[in-house]
């Protein structure tokens, strides 16, 4: 039986204009939206994630913008469990709320959820990331081929961009590892059952459209003053949350190992690349509305509003 609370879910990738419509649709249907972009939950991370400016956070209630510090330890499983509990809060004063982001696996962690993996003693976790500092993602390749060639084989058929992520591949290990059994084995077993049903909305461009488009977002970075952002935190360089797209390249610069030139050239190359990757991953997802960037509006809420029964 269909649930009677939707969630409007907006995908596609980086500087399509997701936030726009995020924020349309919020006016239009009197709702809050649920951010799930991973890099703009940190507090510290303002303009090289793109977060919605002071006037878009003014204009719609957002939820998980800026919420956490890179000091803190935060996982996908704890933004499941902490955006399910405030979506079943929203939806007893409104049946219809908007989830938006571009991380597609934070996407999928709300839409679907996660395998129950067993909890793991922290000591594995650390064998595991001494043993990859030394010998780097040819260890964990070898690892998981060894611990689960099942899972290791699938990988490299379908999907090998995932033997190449570290963090991916070393919780494969870890799990494989620290319960002895493989990966592969915990995977399907339980169903996650939702309180709402999604309605995916896609937004899309020409490739040339979307390279230029993102080239524009990272000039408008750089004149907001993006080198600043990131030299404020260089000292702590090191932290997960910091490597990623906007952050690593100005870090090379600061080391003196790049231009500055050069570094503001590979976080375009570089964004374009991550821009590439998330349309791959949604592509993938069932049941998307497709539209084009320039659609108007209001053909997309006609759509939406076609999807959820009239009262």
């Amino acid at each position: 039986m269909p649930s009677e609370n939707y969630l409007i879910t907006i995908i596609g990738p980086t500087a399509i204009g997701k936030t726009a419509l995020s924020i349309t649709l919020a006016q239009h249907f009197g709702c809050d939206i649920i951010s799930c972009d991973s890099r703009q939950f940190f507090k510290e991370m303002k303009i090289g994630t793109a977060v919605p400016n002071d006037d878009e956070l003014a204009t719609a209630t957002h939820h998980f913008i800026q919420n956490k510090s890179i000091f803190d330890g935060y996982s996908v499983g704890d933004f499941e469990q902490e955006a399910l509990d405030k979506l079943s809060e929203l939806f007893q004063k409104n049946n219809i709320q908007i989830m938006v982001g571009g991380s597609g696996l934070y996407v999928d962690a709300i839409l679907k959820g996660f395998d129950d993996f067993p909890d793991i003693d922290g000591s594995v976790r650390t064998e595991i990331n001494a043993m990859f500092d030394v010998l780097g993602i040819t260890y964990l390749q070898e690892q998981l081929q060894e611990l689960d060639s099942k899972y290791y084989q699938k990988l490299l058929t379908q999907n090998p961009q995932t033997l190449q992520n570290p963090q991916r591949m070393k919780r494969f290990v870890e799990v494989c590892k620290g319960t002895g059994k493989p990966y592969s084995s915990f995977i399907g077993k339980q169903k996650n059952v939702r309180n709402f049903t999604p309605i995916i909305i896609g937004l899309e461009a020409d490739r040339e459209v979307m390279y230029d488009r993102i080239n524009q977002r990272v000039d408008i970075m750089l004149n907001e003053g993006l080198i600043a952002e990131v030299h404020s935190l260089y000292p702590n360089k090191d932290l997960n949350a910091l490597q990623t797209v906007g952050y690593r390249e100005l870090f090379d610069y600061f080391n003196e190992k790049t231009t500055l030139e050069f570094a503001i050239g590979q976080i375009k190359i570089n964004t374009r690349r991550f821009a590439k990757r998330q349309i791959t991953w949604f592509k993938r997802t069932e049941n998307v509305s497709w539209f084009d960037y320039l659609t108007d509006k209001k053909e997309i809420i006609k759509v939406i509003e076609s999807k959820i029964p009239k009262k």
